[in-house]
Formats: structure tokens, sequence, C-alpha cells
């Protein structure tokens, strides 16, 4: 099998995606993309304001950031509100810690400066380890999650004696549209897909809720583990479908999509 003919699947929401233009540099062309997750930003004006109050006054000593995406929201919603400012100067004021470059990234475009970040592979595990050196005990910490509370996280800080304030700002859900993803699920069954690529976490639980429902699953299994390569991008990801018996063969030395890409095109050629 050459990269050329692979059937390749990418769990994105369109073939003009990010990973899909990096294989077909690499010469791929029998691609295959399907929208496994819908990021939809959540109703949650009044808790919004209420956290950037607290925020604003000093109840919040420390912030931590998951994702660039929940920052970039967290600016929305300080600009719907008309305290953009505000907010821009209060967490200028606020220690910062983040999960990896992209929230520093979103954050550093305002001028923020960050405490710490977690170094690779950016999961939970090293976010916990960065957060050692703080004093958690003595001030309130608030957490901005990703498209879902990370239960995980937030125990570990309580058992430091940490007070929380909790934000969530967008949410992780199933596509609108559930075909795509059900024949995906039988094509990759019935043998038609030589390789999948796996950027989150949360696609493989998706794609797995779908073959449950469809009583796909031990299959679904079976077909990851003998006929379709799986590729996964990170430790955290590699977990979860470990958890469903799948064990992915493409794993980058890095958790980045462009690294993901070559350890795919490596392993194939």
């Amino acid at each position: 099998m050459t990269l050329q003919h692979a059937r390749i699947a990418l769990l994105e929401t369109r073939m003009a995606g990010e990973m899909a233009n990096l294989l077909r540099r690499h010469g791929a062309s029998n691609l295959v993309s399907v929208p496994a997750v819908r990021e939809v930003a959540r109703e949650c004006g009044p808790q919004a304001a209420a956290f950037l109050a607290r925020l604003s006054g000093g109840e919040i000593q420390m912030l931590v950031f998951f994702t660039g995406v929940g920052a970039t929201a967290l600016y929305s919603e300080a600009e719907k509100l008309g305290r953009h400012v505000e907010l821009v100067e209060a967490l200028r004021a606020t220690t910062i810690v983040c999960r990896g470059p992209k929230p520093v990234a979103a954050l550093k475009r305002y001028g923020i400066p960050v405490a710490a970040s977690a170094p690779e592979p950016y999961t939970t595990h090293e976010l916990l380890a960065v957060l050692a050196p703080f004093d958690l005990g003595s001030k309130v910490t608030g957490v901005v999650h990703y498209g879902e509370h990370n239960a995980q996280f937030t125990e570990e800080l309580r058992q430091r004696g940490a007070k929380l304030e909790e934000l969530c700002l967008y949410e992780w859900l199933l596509p609108t549209n559930l075909a795509p993803l059900r024949s995906l699920v039988k094509s990759i069954v019935a043998g038609e897909i030589d390789a999948l690529a796996f950027t989150s976490q949360v696609q493989a639980r998706h794609l797995f809720r779908i073959a449950q429902e469809l009583q796909l699953s031990s299959q679904l299994t079976e077909a990851l583990n003998t006929r379709t390569l799986v590729a996964s991008i990170g430790p955290t990801c590699t977990g979860v479908l470990q958890r469903y018996g799948v064990t992915p063969r493409v794993i980058p030395e890095h958790p980045k999509m462009g690294h993901l890409v070559k350890a795919l095109v490596s392993y194939l050629a």
C-alpha cells in the first residue's frame, strides 16, 4: 500500500482542512473527510459576566487556560459586554498558566504575559506538574475549560487546596448530520479504509459512540487493529483509543498535526 493509493480517512470538517492539505502535499490523493466533532459556543453570558467581575475585582489570582479557543472565546464574551479593555487589564494583573503554545499565542496577541506553560505533550499530567510550584491553597484559581469540563484536573487542584472558579465557553457536540460518520464506521468495518487519523480524543469517543448505536463496536475495534492503520496525534488521544481496545500503530514524536502527517507518510512509505 502506497500513500498515493491508500484511502485515508480524516475526522475533519472539510476536505480543505489543514491535515488534508498537508497529506496532499505529500502525494496523498484518495482522502475521505468526515466531520466527527461540532464546536459550539455556549450561551453563558451571565456566567462570563460574573467570572469577569471576579477577575477584575482581584478575587481570582491565578487563571488556567486549556486552549487558544477558550482564551479567544473569553475575549469575545468581554467584547459583547463592552468590557474588553477591563479584561485585558485584569489578565495582566493575574498569574496566567497555559496548557501549551496555543493559548499562549492567543494571549500574547493582547500583550498578556504567561507565567508558566505546560511542555509537550500538553496533557493534564504536564499541566498539573507545571502548577506544582504554586501555592494553590492561598488563592482562588480560575479555570477556562475546553469543550468539556476536565474533572481529573479540577479534582486534583481541589485536593491541593485550591478554590476554583470555572468557566466553559464552548462545547464539543456530534455533527448535526450523522450520516457521514455512520457511513465511515461501516466502511471501516467493511475493510474499505486503509488508514484513519485521529487529531483529538473527542473524535475517537464520537466515532465509537456512533459504532455503539450501530451495534458495530467490536467489529470497529477489530478492523482498526487488523485492517485499518490507525494514527493518533498524542498520548491523550492514544489513551482513549486504548480504552476502546485499539492500539494505534502511528504516533508522532511530537503531538502536532505536521508531525502526525510526517509519521503517517513515513509509515506508509
